[in-house]
């Protein structure tokens, strides 16, 4: 079993659901991002998603955009962020990691060297927003040929007709995106997400995890009565740029306060079933 098959079996026996953060490599700099990376886990993180800086995020609102920005101009490069990965894997190898973005930094990479260096690294999972199942060949196929997880993403605007083509190839889990829009611009409506899991899970017997419009404890709680996991990112991210000086470097409180604001997302999730 891969490592997300692992937490999201061991979550099932205890009746929770998992809690999934974003952040994005890099931001602020590289020393600050791996130490938070490093503490989101006692935090009670079940999945690390961790973000690919790129200049055109097109599916990201405003704050993962200037998260972008911010680790851009901080020297964040693909490579740096497969570094993190394996800086974490020294003292972490159970916590599983997902890749977040989008295609153009992995073409220039090289999909080739990209896909042998992110399983090098201890990289379980990928998220590439911008490759339809029409372009599986071109990453998902090779990258599921080497044992990474290839997630991907439903929507609401994703009908009965278009849902076994985005299935087709999908492992780890599936990423129901719970608005129709970028990240962190609306709320999703409880009600409408657990028919949309429910529909999904008649579907795939892969676990369903929600996110894009989840950013307060209480609708964290009220996503993990009805999914397997629960995704925040934008509100994770604002807590961060919360947490930088006006002048852009890191307060001293910063991880403590990240840390604080991750913990109470995590405990309504891993409550909510209770």
């Amino acid at each position: 079993m891969s490592r997300i098959e692992k937490r999201f079996a061991a979550l099932k026996d205890k009746n929770q659901a998992a809690f999934v953060s974003f952040t994005m490599a890099g931001d602020p700099n590289y020393d600050t991002s791996l130490d938070l990376m490093k503490a989101l886990p006692k935090a009670g993180v079940d999945i690390i998603e961790l973000g690919m800086p790129f200049t055109d995020p097109m599916a990201d609102g405003p704050a993962i955009q200037l998260a972008g920005q911010r680790a851009i101009k901080g020297g964040q490069t693909l490579k740096k962020t497969l570094d993190m990965v394996t800086a974490f894997r020294k003292t972490d190898d159970e916590t599983p990691i997902v890749l977040m973005g989008y295609y153009n930094p992995i073409f220039i990479h090289g999909v080739e060297d990209f896909i042998a260096n992110a399983k090098a690294a201890g990289v379980d999972g990928l998220i590439v927003v911008d490759l339809p199942p029409e372009e599986d060949d071109e990453l998902c196929v090779p990258a599921r040929a080497a044992g990474l997880d290839f997630i991907r993403l439903a929507t609401p605007t994703t009908d009965e007709k278009r849902l076994p083509k985005v299935l087709e190839n999908t492992s780890g889990f599936v990423y129901y995106v719970s608005i129709t829009g970028i990240t962190g611009a609306a709320t999703p409506d409880e009600d409408a997400v657990g028919k949309a899991v429910a529909a999904i899970k008649e579907k795939t017997d892969l676990p369903v995890a929600v996110g894009f419009g989840v950013s307060t404890p209480e609708q964290a709680a009220e996503i993990a009565k009805v999914a397997d996991g629960v995704v925040v990112g934008s509100a994770i991210v604002r807590s961060m740029a919360d947490a930088l000086t006006v002048a852009g470097p890191p307060k001293k409180s910063f991880q403590k306060d990240v840390v604080s604001a991750v913990k109470k997302l995590a405990n309504a999730t891993k409550r909510a079933r209770k």
